[in-house]
């Protein structure tokens, strides 16, 4: 069922929304200097019911700036960069699958989503955050990314409770797609994997939502991530893989 025009009150109940989808421009490809990376263990795609054989991963991080400076290659999770000889991250070539990294150790702070292509400084994947911290000290793959079999529901309350809405789509405004609410109170993700994020047109804080994760129930904002602290979600995506 089609979402009726705007009106000052969102559905009662979940609406599956039709709306043209967002344009990303092409991912261009990347070469990477196997010389300078060093390989960690090659690790075999994962088969999810329902979405295939997921994309095999592969990221090199730099301790510089513009891809200088020491670098490592990993295909699988890292939990502390330091064990690995680097001091931090402030570069990354994504040359495949999706990543989520994070501000601190073991997967805590602030997460940053790392899809394919190249990030030479760290406002190329902050999301224009007006929290400053040039820091990226873990991070891991988002196995359950799924372009094009993403689905979520998000509530206007916590616990699933009042209203609601499905999504299957990229929404640079949720204002503008009907949720006149500034902030989301819970959320299901049904398949594959979103980034919401604090502002319209993507900016602000980021949280990865999975399918995966919490069995795709996030029952309280305070469930998106360590870092977060309002539950104010004002544009919402699929995670490319």
């Amino acid at each position: 069922m089609k979402l009726p025009s705007l009106s000052p009150l969102f559905l009662s109940h979940a609406t599956s929304l039709s709306l043209p989808p967002l344009y990303l421009p092409p991912l261009s490809s990347l070469s990477i200097d196997m010389n300078r990376a060093t390989k960690t263990h090659m690790t075999s795609p994962m088969f999810f019911p329902g979405m295939g054989m997921a994309p095999f991963f592969k990221v090199t991080v730099f301790e510089q700036e513009h891809f200088q400076g020491k670098c490592q290659e990993f295909t699988s999770e890292c939990c502390n960069i330091q064990d690995c000889g680097l001091d931090n991250i402030r570069s990354i070539r994504v040359e495949s699958g999706a990543w989520v990294g994070f501000e601190h150790h073991d997967f805590q702070g602030q997460q940053f989503i790392l899809e394919r292509g190249e990030y030479p400084h760290w406002d190329a994947y902050s999301g224009s955050l007006s929290y400053h911290v040039e820091r990226l000290m873990s991070l891991r793959p988002i196995y359950c990314a799924s372009h094009q079999s993403s689905r979520m529901q998000i509530f206007e309350t916590e616990n699933f409770m009042g209203r609601s809405a499905e999504l299957c789509d990229d929404y640079p405004s949720l204002r503008a797609m009907g949720w006149c609410m500034p902030e989301v109170g819970s959320m299901h993700v049904q398949c594959g994997a979103f980034v919401c994020y604090q502002f319209p047109g993507y900016r602000g804080q980021q949280y990865i939502m999975e399918c995966e994760r919490h069995s795709g129930d996030y029952q309280h904002w305070k469930n998106w991530g360590s870092h977060c602290q309002t539950p104010q979600i004002q544009s919402i995506r699929r995670i490319q893989h």
